[in-house]
């Protein structure tokens, strides 16, 4: 809890006018038994009623200054409290951002959610109470045992006896509550989980029938955490009878004890009062204290779990600066890659090499589970190759600054993702700076102009968080059009073009030739029609390269790619792709060179 108090430190100048006010109401409140007193014995008592006019205007000025200081000290408290949960949440959210993909493999989202809400507010309000109540209620009480000791000295076993009493009631409470409080969390990342999970799934869910099925997994975990809370509101209830029996029982014993003192002295009236009115101010400062050590614990568990998060250390460390001087032509090279998920046994690539260069098309293909997607995050750094090299324009991605590297690429992943928001502002997402003809533009080689046309608004239509109220095909092209209007040196399609039909694959693909003569073009795929023009194909089978080359040539020599063509044709088609293959290595073996771009056409 304490390591979060650095947050506090762009506002000790108001937590010191905090701890000036709170010093101040002490004082105040705490002179006002003594002037009472004060009033009994030479005032009421002797019949001096100048001195009771007197002593009472200073009590009201006291007590003015007390309210004062109680509604300073309480603004700033609320001040501070909600600038702080603001900056740790800041925080939180910005250390995230900066995770990479292993990093957040570390925690669920619904745990990221939890800490970054409820885990806050948990800290903010405890800390809140820290600010009004650690100072005063330790002032309350240790100037009041020394003013009640020095005002009626033969009763100040009374504020031992009860002092002992509630700090053995607290400390049994603790014992109980405070192992509870981490199992609390736990269940409400569980709920945050199924609530998230039901929400973005909701379509799967219906369309299955498991409505039941889901309703009593969140009913189970409700109960438990409905359960939890029950037993820890009972067991803190237990406490406010437990401390009015201790504040009633010393009330009692200061009234006995200070009336069998009044009968051999009346003067000691006054002093009785004031001590009767110290010791309440004793306990209920302990009472103060006792609630905040019942805070505590819990906010601790939250502080700890935000703490989690702000003080991980990331496995991928970028430079501050990039490191060197990257070519001006685009190019992707992975030298003897190899790469395995942090606790895996087995590496999912293997002695991956090639390169792709500027103004050529490379595409990945092979079999569900054969790496494709995990070879293309590492472009990025979204994961650190466990040994090898990617170098993206001559230099390797370790010398980058992250924005450098970042700004060279342009990535659709498998599952297109839109923000909430404008489709102009989606498209603008990767530049900011864009015009109104640069978004058209992009829209209009990602093929969609047409949809974004038909509709009302055109490219200020709303889009849903998640891109929820277009279809998957939409989605995918307003991706595309995102990373194209960004126009970086090299473009990265994860499976972009799955939910496209033939013909606007197709057409997408050709207009992307037009405008990529001087970048690199990574495809990953499943379709063999979507990357058979491609300039290079690598062919991965469980990790590992079993074939490079263009269409043709690959259909010719290697076994796992003309399986992979084999599934997506009839026997006829297949058969005539491969006399076209014997075809076109014919031709290239006469020539001793590859087959043109016309001849590939020809044969095609």
């Amino acid at each position: 809890m304490f390591k979060l108090f650095r947050f506090l430190k762009p506002y000790w100048w108001q937590v010191l006018i905090l701890i000036i006010a709170t010093a101040v109401q002490v004082y105040t409140t705490l002179r006002l038994p003594a002037l009472m007193a004060e009033i009994i014995n030479n005032g009421i008592v002797p019949g001096n009623t100048d001195y009771i006019w007197i002593t009472g205007v200073r009590m009201i000025i006291l007590a003015l200054i007390s309210a004062v200081s109680s509604f300073v000290s309480s603004y700033f408290s609320a001040r501070v409290g909600a600038n702080f949960s603001r900056d740790i949440r800041t925080a939180v959210f910005v250390k995230i951002l900066n995770f990479n993909m292993t990093d957040l493999k570390d925690f669920t989202t619904a745990s990221l959610l939890t800490r970054t809400t409820n885990d806050v507010n948990q800290v903010q309000n405890t800390t809140m109470m820290i600010l009004s109540m650690m100072l005063r209620a330790p002032l309350f009480c240790i100037i009041s045992i020394v003013m009640a000791v020095q005002t009626a000295p033969d009763m100040s076993w009374i504020i031992l006896v009860g002092t002992a009493a509630i700090i053995g009631s607290t400390i049994m409470v603790m014992s109980i509550v405070i192992p509870k409080f981490k199992i609390f969390q736990n269940l409400v990342d569980r709920i945050t989980l199924l609530t998230r999970e039901n929400l973005t799934g909701l379509r799967v869910i219906r369309a299955f029938n498991n409505e039941g099925l889901e309703k009593k997994k969140f009913v189970k975990s409700n109960d438990q955490l409905t359960r939890l809370l029950i037993f820890i509101d009972r067991v803190l209830e237990l406490q406010n009878p437990l401390i009015n029996i201790i504040f009633n029982g010393t009330t009692l014993l200061c009234s006995w004890v200070g009336i069998s003192l009044l009968s051999k002295d009346f003067a000691y009236l006054g002093n009785m009062t004031a001590f009767a009115q110290y010791v309440s101010h004793v306990m209920m400062s302990f009472l103060m204290m006792s609630m905040l050590f019942v805070m505590l614990p819990r906010a601790n568990v939250s502080a700890h779990r935000i703490n989690d998060i702000l003080e991980k250390a990331q496995k991928i460390v970028w430079r501050d600066k990039t490191n060197g001087l990257p070519e001006k032509d685009a190019s992707v090279e992975f030298k003897n890659v190899f790469f395995r998920y942090p606790g895996a046994e087995e590496n999912v690539l293997e002695d991956i090499s090639f390169k792709a260069v500027a103004g050529e098309t490379t595409a990945f293909i092979g079999s569900t589970g054969s790496g494709k997607s995990t070879l293309i995050n590492l472009v990025p750094r979204f994961y650190e190759a466990t040994k090898g090299e990617v170098l993206v324009n001559g230099l390797s991605i370790k010398e980058y600054e992250k924005h450098d590297l970042m700004q060279k690429i342009g990535l659709v992943p498998q599952r297109g993702m839109l923000f909430a928001g404008t489709i102009k502002s989606n498209i603008k997402f990767g530049a900011p700076n864009a015009s109104i003809e640069q978004v058209k533009r992009a829209a209009e080689i990602a093929q969609a102009k047409n949809f974004i046309e038909k509709l009302p608004n055109k490219y200020n239509s709303h889009i849903a968080q998640g891109g929820t109220n277009v279809s998957g095909g939409q989605k995918q092209r307003l991706s595309i059009a995102r990373a194209i209007c960004k126009e970086p040196d090299i473009y990265v399609f994860d499976d972009a073009f799955s939910a496209l039909d033939m013909k606007t694959d197709q057409k997408l693909r050709s207009a992307l030739k037009e405008i990529t003569s001087n970048a690199v073009v990574l495809i990953v795929a499943q379709r063999v029609s979507t990357i058979k023009d491609a300039d290079q194909i690598v062919v991965l089978n469980d990790g590992k390269i079993m074939g490079k080359g263009k269409h043709y040539e690959l259909l010719g020599k290697c076994k796992v790619y003309q399986e992979i063509v084999k599934s997506q044709l009839s026997d006829k088609e297949y058969e005539r792709e491969l006399d076209l293959a014997r075809k076109y290595t014919s031709t290239s073996s006469d020539n001793k060179a590859p087959a043109t771009s016309s001849q590939r056409r020809e044969y095609a």
